[in-house]
């Protein structure tokens, strides 16, 4: 059972900097909001801090409330953990509900910005971009003849999507409508899109079939290295994977090896398995285009994640149903 509402002082801890109109926002709402200024997740110790001496936390990305922390908090002062973003595989949600804490969530607001880097990361890997931006910036470039750097057309190939939810949706859609794509997808139960779709009956079944592979299933243990060495050794050898869901969700020493081994054509990554270390093996490879999380990296993305974080501590100080629960 949720502690529903706030104490008569109610404190909020923003475990990073945030746009001025979040905070601004948050302070609108709260009697006292404290904005860490570190940009690096939360350390053990901090973690506990945030239970134990704060009614509201609004924590993200690499903030790790693991079962541990609740434990060692068995009193918490905090009834609610407003995460800014839509995945939350970093919070133990059910170690949260055992000591009467809620979780929310972002959802909606990433949907667009995380799209358009999925299809950024397409071309960008199926075009040779980043290899090229490289060449020219070492002053390498010998000047254009017929046959350089020739990679793969993306217009009128097949696209696999691995996890039809918003995201998803929204990246077969721009493939479909901007790119004449065929698509095809792996999720847990049919959708009702607004574009033709088909659905495969297994994940190794529609890696064997498409000339791109993109992950965008949410993060967690039932996702870990979803995408495995099986999976990679099923893609045709032009193919490109690409991930913007989580980095843990593609077994990074298969795709290594698959890379290396020219078992595919490239991959394109926002996220990594154990972010922010990249790999050396990784980052020597010319067949992947290597991003630094960039998803929801646009201003009034971030404002509107932010927006929405508040809007979910508003309804809680205010005893009202949560928008966003988790």
């Amino acid at each position: 059972m949720y502690r529903t509402g706030a104490t008569a002082l109610t404190r909020v801890w923003i475990t990073r900097p945030l746009p001025d109109v979040v905070v601004d926002a948050a302070r609108a709402i709260c009697d006292k909001v404290v904005v860490r200024q570190e940009t690096l997740p939360l350390t053990d110790a901090e973690l506990r801090a945030a239970l134990r001496d704060y009614d509201i936390v609004l924590p993200t990305l690499g903030d790790q409330f693991s079962s541990a922390v609740f434990a060692d908090v068995p009193t918490p002062r905090c009834t609610l953990l407003a995460n800014f973003g839509v995945g939350y595989n970093h919070i133990d949600v059910a170690a949260a509900k055992g000591a009467g804490i809620a979780v929310t969530n972002t959802p909606g607001a990433v949907t667009d910005a995380t799209a358009d880097i999925g299809v950024m990361l397409m071309l960008m890997s199926a075009r040779r971009a980043a290899e090229g931006e490289r060449m020219v910036r070492a002053g390498a470039w010998p000047g254009w003849h017929p046959t350089q750097m020739l990679g793969l057309h993306m217009s009128g190939k097949h696209v696999g999507i691995v996890g039809m939810g918003r995201i998803g949706q929204a990246i077969a859609q721009r493939c479909h409508f901007g790119f004449g794509m065929e698509v095809s997808y792996f999720n847990r139960s049919a959708k009702d899109l607004a574009f033709p779709a088909t659905r495969a009956p297994d994940l190794l079944s529609l890696a064997s079939k498409v000339d791109f592979l993109v992950a965008a299933v949410p993060g967690g243990g039932e996702t870990r290295h979803l995408i495995g060495a099986d999976v990679l050794a099923a893609m045709q050898p032009h193919a490109h994977l690409v991930n913007i869901s989580r980095g843990d969700v593609v077994d990074e020493a298969a795709l290594i090896k698959a890379l290396e081994g020219r078992q595919i054509g490239g991959a394109g990554l926002d996220v990594y398995e154990h972010e922010p270390l990249v790999p050396s093996a990784l980052s020597a490879l010319d067949t992947v285009t290597l991003l630094p999380h960039l998803g929801t990296a646009a201003l009034e993305v971030r404002t509107d994640m932010g927006l929405m974080a508040v809007d979910n501590i508003r309804a809680f100080c205010d005893g009202a149903a949560l928008p966003n629960p988790v």
